[in-house]
């Protein structure tokens, strides 16, 4: 038989409210991390989207890539929509979805030659960074705030939209 302890030895007990501010500090700090993280996510997509999205008004063509280096290619521009112009060269951010030789349909960025990849392809492509937020996001949803199926929600979103961008392009 295990003696028992006397009251004074006892080791005291946390009350009930430092546990809940405890929680409750958690719970702030983790969700304004997670907030951030896909603020930034959309941010960062945002740049590119916002061309592609909002296409109306904006110069339509296609950009037969015949030179790439030091992280662009480069081309002649064929106008589709109206009131476009024809160009000798245009600039295209350099990535894995830009092959040297092929043609692309893209969106003049007003005010430059600088183009972006439109359609389908270019959509997705746009809002990789998003993808990217979410599947972080989902890690500090699942470990500091402990919302698992929000986080496997978040993080299917993700790799769904990186697995569309990778199989668009």
């Amino acid at each position: 038989m295990i003696p028992a302890m006397p009251a004074s030895a006892a080791v005291p007990r946390p009350r009930r409210a430092s546990y809940a501010l405890l929680r409750f500090g958690r719970i702030a700090a983790m969700g304004t991390v997670a907030a951030l993280i896909l603020i930034a996510g959309v941010w960062a997509s945002w740049g590119t989207a916002q061309h592609v999205l909002l296409t109306k008004g904006r110069e339509q063509g296609t950009v037969e890539v015949t030179r790439c280096g030091d992280g662009s290619c480069s081309g002649p521009y064929a106008p589709v929509s109206a009131g476009s112009r024809e160009r000798e060269q245009v600039v295209l951010e350099d990535s894995v979805a830009v092959a040297e030789g092929r043609t692309y349909s893209v969106v003049v960025k007003p005010g430059s030659d600088e183009v972006v990849r439109s359609g389908p392809a270019g959509v997705l492509y746009a809002w990789v960074p998003l993808g990217g937020a979410l599947l972080l996001a989902s890690v500090v949803v699942a470990g500091g705030l402990r919302r698992t199926r929000t986080a496997w929600a978040m993080a299917g979103a993700g790799v769904a939209l990186l697995t569309a961008a990778f199989l668009a392009v």
